[in-house]
């Protein structure tokens, strides 16, 4: 076999990619990862690492430190805008089936910081920053990346695989001529990130909470050093309406009322897709996170779901790599495809119907649903172990 054909190329250095490539090169398999920006972005983007999550990344023996930079939330509740707590979920049902019986909220930059630091200081890890994909294509020994960095060189980067991990507008998945079939969700979703300290503000308030309100449901989120909160935002407003800082003071205040102004730390309006590729692998050609699905953010599964896709790839892709036939990749694209749609996209959709109802039967309808739940011990715990991720997981043994 070719020099050329002696690695396997990642193309995206999101969490995903870096996942990806931290666990092939633990594996033994040499990997290329070549990402557009100079540096691996540190903005706050996702936060919530559920407990199967932090099982894989302690593998990789990075767990332990972002616990220790993050802030453990064994508990985390719905809430009605008016009326308070509705149900209130506890994390600690998942001791024996988890090392770590809570969810972590914790900035993905610090993962992506860990990982960085992880795969620069591996013999097997190559990271090329500042270099774009602009196409790729295959043969039957092996797979090519021809890209250009930001000083105009074009270069060829040859392997024997290629996973694209490179997000919701994948160049990877373009060119293995995938669909990506779904929707986008009529609002934009605002994110703000404030030191107001909302547990001083609302009673018994978890550190993680989903409150319903058929006007204005929101989400508030704390890690260690803030809140982040997500409000729904009419589409039709332009970018600069919904981030003018008197908007969003006014937002906030609507919220919260505050007698100073809030401190608005950092700011992001996204809209939100609800799409999933209709193949993960084309040959030699593979996709994971956001660029085989993308879902809206309730219920943190995003960035989680991407990671879970990155182990398992590596799994099957570690044993093609040891000879075992290529065709193996397709449980691959049938487990994690049909988490995607079952999992993942269902509990997301699930969750804003219940924050979104406007018809007061069906939301005491939903809420009557959750205080069942978490009334009922075994009730309570499957919901946590599915809304965890934990079951999806397990379930997949099922799916050959």
């Amino acid at each position: 076999m070719s020099n050329d054909y002696k690695s396997v190329l990642v193309v995206g250095a999101g969490p995903v990619g870096l996942v990806a490539t931290a666990s092939l090169i633990s594996a033994g398999i040499p990997v290329k990862l070549i990402e557009a920006t100079t540096d691996l972005a540190q903005d706050l983007r996702a936060s919530t690492f559920h407990p199967p999550t932090l099982d894989f990344l302690d593998k990789l023996g990075i767990a332990e430190q972002l616990v220790e930079q993050g802030l453990i939330c064994k508990h985390w509740q719905f809430r009605d805008r008016n009326t308070g707590i509705v149900a209130s979920f506890d994390l600690s049902l998942l001791k024996g089936e988890t090392k770590f019986p809570f969810r972590l909220q914790c900035e993905q930059w610090k993962l992506t910081k860990a990982l960085r630091t992880y795969i620069e200081g591996h013999p097997d890890g190559e990271l090329i920053t500042r270099t774009s994909a602009e196409e790729v294509g295959q043969n039957d020994d092996g797979v090519w990346v021809k890209t250009i960095d930001k000083d105009g060189c074009k270069n060829q980067y040859d392997g024997r695989f290629l996973i694209g991990s490179d997000g919701a507008r994948s160049i990877v998945r373009k060119s293995i001529n995938a669909k990506f079939e779904g929707m986008t969700i009529p609002e934009i979703f605002l994110v703000l990130s404030t030191n107001f300290q909302y547990e001083k503000a609302i009673p018994d308030l978890a550190n993680i909470a989903y409150i319903s309100d058929p006007d204005e449901w929101l989400v508030l989120l704390k890690t260690l050093s803030l809140w982040r909160v997500l409000l729904p935002t009419n589409p039709e407003h332009s970018e600069d309406f919904i981030m003018d800082p008197e908007n969003v003071q006014k937002r906030l205040q609507a919220v919260i009322p505050s007698a100073n102004p809030y401190e608005v730390v950092h700011k992001t309006a996204y809209k939100v897709h609800e799409r999933v590729s209709d193949k993960y692998i084309e040959g030699r050609i593979f996709l994971a996170g956001d660029a085989a699905h993308v879902n809206n953010p309730l219920g943190g599964m995003g960035m989680n779901g991407g990671i879970h896709d990155a182990i398992n790839l590596v799994e099957k892709l570690s044993a093609v790599w040891h000879g075992s036939p290529l065709e193996t990749m397709g449980r691959y694209e049938r487990q994690r495809r049909k988490v995607a749609i079952e999992t993942v996209q269902a509990q997301a959709l699930r969750n804003r119907a219940i924050l979104n109802a406007s018809d007061p039967t069906q939301r005491l309808a939903y809420y009557d649903e959750l205080k069942e739940t978490v009334a009922d011990e075994n009730k309570h715990k499957d919901y946590v172990m599915r809304s965890s991720m934990i079951t999806s997981l397990r379930e997949l043994e099922k799916v050959n």
